[in-house]
């Protein structure tokens, strides 16, 4: 048994990617996508008839409804493919905006429901921000299951857990990325590695809280650098793994164990917490590395919405111009 068919024994595997053949050759259960997954999945080929031919039968719609659709399609096919869920990304611009990531959020769902597909089977995923939460909390009481993204502190985890959200993404691999760029020449990678690695001990906690609290919501690991990581976090609710690390984990025959479960976790666990808005915004601000990594996610997820945005209209530029 490869380490991939060990890892699914106890952690539910989700793909990290906007490809459907790497989806059909690993057999994942979920998916993820992001705006940077989609814009790199359409210029292929492959894709790219899905962009025309959303752009063709929506020829009047604006070019964020054009989006919304684009993603839902990827969705579409991604279930055809995954038995369970997809998780499909509510505009980066709208991170600061309850009522705007509200509304995009309503609309998604609506494109799923329109083309069949039950909600239970969708989780939008919102940045976690104070206003994405907020976002979360209301669309979570009406029934739309939300995947809270770009988290990195476990104060960010305790308001998305107050706000009952189905699922939370704390990202492992940025916060490695930031702890070992700020130790530069004297970072030990050895020493940094497995449990020892900040990504990995920052879910680790996230996962000891919520499970000796009883709190409902899953943890799921994503931004993963190397497969240590991943079998630092064997256990975890869910992983959600790049192509690459899914190919790693396949070709790795040796002994998986389970690192993190409910009986273990008690031993490392926080004690129970409230935040209010105030606690969050202070304890965010005071956390450099979490408050540095959301602003940059934000801004990256940004960029390439503009890039996806762009290649929409010059889809549609394209359709006209053979239209005439």
């Amino acid at each position: 048994m490869n380490q991939l068919e060990s890892l699914r024994q106890f952690t539910t595997v989700v793909a990290d990617t906007g490809d459907f053949e790497i989806m059909r050759e690993h057999r994942p259960t979920d998916a993820t996508t992001n705006p940077s997954l989609i814009f790199k999945a359409v210029q292929k080929d492959a894709y790219r008839p899905l962009l025309e031919r959303t752009v063709r039968d929506h020829a009047h719609a604006s070019t964020d409804e054009l989006v919304d659709r684009l993603l839902v399609a990827f969705g579409r096919q991604i279930l055809e493919i995954v038995p369970g869920r997809v998780s499909t990304e509510v505009d980066a611009r709208h991170s600061f905006d309850t009522k705007a990531t509200i509304e995009r959020a309503r609309r998604l769902v609506q494109l799923y429901e329109q083309a069949g597909v039950a909600r239970e089977r969708v989780l939008i995923k919102i940045a976690s921000t104070w206003e994405g939460i907020q976002a979360a909390a209301q669309l979570q009481a009406e029934g739309i299951r939300c995947n809270l993204t770009l988290l990195f502190s476990l104060t960010q985890a305790i308001a998305c857990a107050e706000a009952k959200v189905q699922l939370i993404s704390p990202f492992v691999g940025r916060i490695y990325d930031w702890y070992k760029k700020a130790a530069g020449p004297q970072w030990d990678e050895s020493a940094n590695s497995g449990p020892n690695d900040p990504g990995v001990k920052s879910v680790s906690q996230i996962y000891a809280y919520f499970k000796t609290h009883g709190i409902a919501t899953e943890v799921m690991g994503a931004s993963f650098r190397n497969i240590g990581q991943i079998q630092a976090l064997a256990g975890c609710d869910l992983l959600t793994i790049s192509p690459e690390l899914l190919e790693e984990l396949s070709a790795c025959t040796d002994t998986l164990q389970r690192q993190l479960s409910p009986d273990t976790a008690r031993a490392q666990a926080p004690a129970l917490q409230s935040v209010n808005e105030v606690a969050f915004r202070t304890q965010l601000n005071e956390d450099a590395m979490a408050t540095e990594k959301l602003a940059e996610g934000i801004r990256t997820f940004t960029n390439d919405a503009l890039k996806l945005d762009a290649l929409i209209e010059q889809a549609r530029q394209n359709q006209m111009v053979g239209a005439n």
